[in-house]
Formats: structure tokens, C-alpha cells, sequence
């Protein structure tokens, strides 16, 4: 069963800091930090509060899960609460060895759901901010903390065909798939998928963006969920899928 999907305990009962410890391994600092951003808007108190909730790449403490119910609580009023969530829930698939706290988040999970959703709806300025964190809540883990804004992404995958290393370029500057041949570049443009070729989790992420006005992002997605050319060997091979597998936790 999904830890996500048990009944949630943490927004029923009193949390016991004493045995929550923070990324610095201190206990007593969250619950003051929480107490202060609860009153008012404290800059200096989010800032400690991310680093001492979840480090920069794949850690969240003990402390991060039980603050997660009073996080989502500020989340319809707090950019920083629903950045700060996000984050959390976007490495809830990592090795933290706090199953059992994130399954007693449950309820808070259900309601930032709902939250987000509402969110995305006003098309926010931190809008691609909210997505993650959205997709991180519907347990798309790896796309929760691989989408960019396809601005100028770039992904390197390797031509599941003949082998050559392949750079995906989805962005301003066009969309591409680039290899190098000796000093000359070789380009063939993506190939993005359209109507009913795109299906699952590619499907679902192009509504919510096409639902929200999000072009940038809606284009960007039906590249990464389509097909590329190997400039090499002129194979066709799915991006996504070759993504998901060059960046697969090992």
C-alpha cells in the first residue's frame, strides 16, 4: 500500500519534537520557527526552515514530515509554505527512513492537493514551483524534480540504438536532438506528441498545463513525451523514456 494513502495521524495529535530532529539535528529549533512564520511573514524564519527541514539534494529529517500538516495549513496564503512542502514531498521517495511519519501525513497530502490545484488555477507567478510540488503529491517522484520551465532545457540521453551520446534540447532555441561529428554539430528536430499518442503521466501533465494557460510548459511536455531522431544512426527513440533511464536512481 502507498504510505500516502493511510489514514493520516500528524494533524490529529500533538507532534513529540523530542524525537523529530531537524538536518542539524536539533530538535527544539523547528517548532519555534514554524510558531514565528504562523504569526507573520518572517523571511530570516523560512530561510532557517528550509535548511533545517530538507537539504539541497535528496535528504528531508524527521522534523521535515512533521512540520508538512502546518506547512500545508499556510500553504493557501504562503508562497514559501508551498515551496517548502514541495520540496519535501519531491524527495518523499528517497531513503529517509520516515515511511511511517510520511504515511501520517496522509490527510495533510489530500488537503495540499487541493490546494495546489486552486493554485494553479489563478495561473500564479510560481506557477512551475506548484506544479512540481503537484506532481510530487500525485507520486510522480523522478518528474517532480526533473521538470525545468523549457526555457532552454537540455537532457543528455544515449541513442538506445547504436550507443552515441545524444543532447535533447527543448527550449527558446528550438527543439532538438544534437550530436557532434567531429567539429560539425548534426541536428534533427524533435518529433512532440500530439492528440492521442500521448498517454499516462505525459497526458495528465499537458491537461493541467493546457488547463492553466501554460504554453511554454504544455509545448515543452509534448516534446519530452515524444519521439526523437539519433542524428547518428537515424533511430527514432521515445525522450522521456530514454530520460527516465539515464537519470534512474542507480
Amino acid at each position: 500500500m502507498s504510505p500516502l494513502t493511510t489514514s493520516g495521524r500528524l494533524n490529529a495529535q500533538v507532534v513529540n519534537w523530542a524525537q523529530m530532529h531537524d538536518c542539524w539535528f536539533d530538535v527544539d529549533r523547528v517548532p519555534e520557527l514554524l510558531e514565528r512564520v504562523e504569526r507573520q511573514e518572517d523571511a530570516e524564519a523560512w530561510k532557517e526552515l528550509g535548511c533545517r527541514l530538507v537539504l539541497e539534494h535528496d535528504l528531508v529529517s524527521p522534523a521535515g514530515f512533521a512540520a508538512l500538516p502546518r506547512l500545508v495549513r499556510l500553504a493557501p496564503r504562503s508562497a514559501e509554505a508551498r515551496g517548502l512542502a514541495g520540496k519535501i514531498l519531491e524527495r518523499a521517495a528517497g531513503r529517509h527512513g520516515c515511511d511511517d511519519l510520511l504515511a501520517d501525513c496522509a490527510d495533510a497530502v489530500k488537503e495540499f492537493r487541493e490546494v495546489l490545484n486552486r493554485h494553479l488555477g489563478s495561473r500564479p507567478a510560481d506557477y512551475l514551483v506548484a506544479f512540481r510540488a503537484l506532481l510530487a503529491v500525485e507520486e510522480e517522484y523522478h518528474w517532480a524534480n526533473a521538470l525545468e520551465g523549457f526555457t532552454d532545457d537540455i537532457h543528455h540521453v544515449d541513442c538506445p540504438h547504436c550507443g552515441v551520446g545524444v543532447t535533447i534540447v527543448i527550449g527558446d532555441f528550438g527543439c532538438y536532438s544534437q550530436v557532434w561529428d567531429g567539429g560539425e554539430e548534426i541536428r534533427r528536430d524533435l518529433r512532440p506528441a500530439v492528440g492521442e499518442e500521448l498517454t499516462g503521466t505525459g497526458r495528465w501533465m499537458r491537461h493541467i498545463t493546457v488547463r492553466d494557460g501554460q504554453e511554454v510548459l504544455a509545448n515543452g511536455i509534448a516534446h519530452l513525451f515524444g519521439k526523437a531522431e539519433c542524428p547518428a544512426c537515424a533511430s527514432v527513440f521515445d525522450v522521456a523514456e530514454e530520460y527516465t533511464s539515464a537519470n534512474r536512481p542507480s
